[in-house]
């Protein structure tokens, strides 16, 4: 086989992306391949170096020193390759696909309505937009973009912040008027506390009392929602006392259609958005780094 029939840097795309991804049938959804494909198309790249970069069992795969060595030297030959494309298409028109995911809330509030000026100012960009509160794994999903709300943990994905918004409680005047006014804390074991149904979610509402000590609130209503939206629409109808991002209800607030609860015993936490995606050594599709560069420049929370 001639170097003009090996396809090398579609190997190295789709063993990088193996290992990332932790597994064969992972990566074959990633590249729209069977599994099968996927693990013959590595099996020929060890043929042809003469290693074996990955130990294969049943429950994972394992890097073997020379795989590891080829991982390293792969991603830097990948960013070079980028970088030489992007060099070359300086001044192109960003275009193609964008999967972008986004919390619901955030979603309905800031990034919809202005999606039709991207689409004004970017007209070759076509945005494929997901609504979840769940946290997705964005190789997994294959999207660009994913908004993420809350303290970002340590991860290989890079990040850009967009800004960020208090805490806060919140009834509706018909509930507050039917159940009273909480003045202290402790007045929420008589109240509708509404949480979130996550299977993973353990979250409680922390207050900070006059002597200055923290304590945390477990919410125990009569409801699950799936997302931050749903929390919202059933604070509305008066179903109960809610926790949200400020940016979320400040509408509704100036408008009366929701109180702020508890606000001399509120922490004044933050919650830090961010706009996180996946690059190698800073590089990105010119489609990436058009829609990242936007939201830096037009959100406000």
């Amino acid at each position: 086989m001639s170097r003009l029939d090996i396809n090398r840097s579609g190997e190295m795309d789709v063993f990088t992306r193996v290992v990332e991804l932790g597994g064969f049938s992972m990566a074959a959804r990633a590249f729209q391949m069977t599994p099968s494909a996927v693990s013959k198309l590595v099996a020929r790249l060890e043929a042809r170096l003469g290693v074996r970069l990955i130990n294969r069992s049943t429950r994972k795969l394992q890097l073997t020193p020379e795989g590891t060595a080829f991982y390293e030297r792969a991603l830097r030959i990948l960013d070079e390759i980028a970088a030489a494309e992007r060099e070359a298409a300086v001044g192109a028109t960003p275009t193609g696909l964008l999967r972008v995911n986004t919390s619901v809330p955030f979603g309905l509030h800031r990034l919809l309505p202005l999606l039709p000026d991207f689409a004004k100012r970017y007209p070759d960009i076509k945005v494929e937009v997901t609504l979840t509160d769940l946290v997705v794994d964005l190789l997994e999903q294959r999207a660009d973009v994913a908004i993420r709300i809350g303290v970002m943990r340590e991860s290989r994905l890079l990040a850009r912040k967009l800004g960020e918004s208090r805490m806060v409680v919140v009834a509706s005047p018909a509930y507050l008027a039917e159940r009273g006014m909480p003045a202290t804390p402790d007045d929420l074991a008589r109240h509708n506390l509404l949480d979130f149904g996550f299977a993973k979610w353990k979250g409680g509402w922390p207050f900070t009392m006059h002597d200055g000590e923290t304590i945390t609130v477990l919410p125990s209503g009569n409801a699950l929602v799936s997302d931050g939206e749903a929390m919202h629409q059933i604070a509305l109808a008066g179903m109960g006392l809610a926790r949200l991002a400020r940016f979320h209800v400040e509408a509704d607030i100036v408008a009366g259609r929701l109180v702020p609860v508890l606000e001399d015993f509120n922490p004044g936490d933050i919650e830090p958005i961010h706009a996180v995606f996946v690059g190698h050594g800073g590089q990105l599709p010119a489609r990436v780094r058009a829609f990242l560069d936007y939201l830096v420049e037009r959100v406000r929370i």
